[in-house]
């Protein structure tokens, strides 16, 4: 039975009390729901294609942990493993892994090889199919300012590579309170960002077509420009569609936009924090106006309501039913529809 928002009270839409959901599906089809409360990061699993999750189940204790604002534990899973990541204020990387065929998480210790070089607590993680897993991040390293670090994991490996600078703006420094993003498709790997050049805060992307040993040159998103002295605090999303094309969505003056390498923006609606999410030809398109939020199934613009409440994300369980999960008065809840 698929059960929509209507036929949900309040508590059977609940998924349990926190901030900054983040959602992932294994290739079994198990859905994993990571979250914060305080100092916690809690996980709650569904192995009914959404329909109902478990009571979360406390992940591990990160004192003084980024919570709020796009911060907040990450979370992606592949064949075998999955894998949490979670800042603190001192500016190190935590992660964890949850071996799939065993089902306990394990806490694996930090990503950021030079200590307290991420205190921003921005950063985004992915994987492929085969326990490939990269993440991005602001780091502060290269003349105390913000950039853009990388690094990769492979299978059962218990360290990360050696951490990568793979954009250093060339005035100082790119947006200091925008989320980068991450996804991977294959041997490519696109990080979007959004950048501070000549005044202006534009989203760029760069991308490697070796699994991350090599990042061509980053290149801008659409066609206009946002000069603003200031942080919008929204860094938007991207994915690698089957075919490998690089899809962005990103809020430019209150407005939200799609785009690919190269061409022009399109339209989307008023809005802000908005992502990508899906694995078919078409993605699913969410982002909140005020405190409604709302998806967009591309290249159809019509939105559909979710709920109310901030930062929802989406995974996609079929060609008709998708499921969404967001944070509302500190309490983390989902729908199918």
């Amino acid at each position: 039975m698929v059960l929509t928002l209507s036929a949900l009270s309040d508590d059977q839409s609940l998924i349990g009390q926190g901030q900054q959901p983040q959602v992932s599906m294994d290739n079994k089809g198990i859905i994993r729901v990571v979250f914060g409360s305080a100092d916690q990061i809690f996980c709650a699993v569904s192995t009914d294609h959404g329909a109902s999750f478990s009571k979360p189940a406390l992940v591990a204790k990160l004192p003084l942990m980024h919570l709020g604002m796009a911060r907040g534990p990450q979370l992606t899973s592949s064949k075998n493993f999955s894998v949490i990541t979670a800042m603190d204020k001192s500016g190190n990387i935590y992660w964890y892994r949850l071996a799939h065929a065993t089902g306990k998480w394990k806490s694996m210790g930090v990503i950021n090889d030079q200590p307290g070089s991420a205190p921003e607590g921005l950063m985004n993680i992915a994987t492929d199919d085969q326990d490939h897993f990269y993440a991005a991040w602001l780091d502060i390293r290269t003349g105390k300012q913000n950039q853009i670090y990388f690094s990769s994991l492979s299978g059962k490996a218990i360290h990360w590579s050696k951490n990568a600078m793979v954009y250093q703006s060339p005035d100082q420094h790119v947006c200091e309170c925008c989320k980068p993003s991450i996804a991977v498709q294959g041997s490519s790997v696109a990080i979007m960002f959004r950048n501070w050049l000549n005044g202006s805060r534009d989203l760029y992307v760069t991308r490697s077509s070796n699994m991350g040993q090599t990042f061509a040159a980053a290149q801008k998103m659409g066609m206009d420009t946002w000069k603003l002295n200031g942080c919008p605090m929204d860094g938007g999303g991207l994915r690698i569609s089957p075919a490998s094309a690089v899809q962005t969505v990103w809020q430019r003056k209150g407005n939200i936009y799609y785009a690919t390498p190269g061409e022009p923006e399109t339209y989307l609606a008023r809005g802000r924090t908005c992502s990508i999410a899906g694995g078919g030809a078409n993605p699913l398109i969410t982002y909140q106006t005020g405190d409604t939020l709302n998806v967009i199934a591309f290249p159809q613009k019509t939105p559909r309501m979710i709920g109310t409440g901030g930062y929802v994300k989406a995974v996609q369980l079929s060609a008709t039913g998708n499921l969404f999960v967001w944070e509302q008065k500190n309490q983390v809840r989902f729908r199918i529809m």
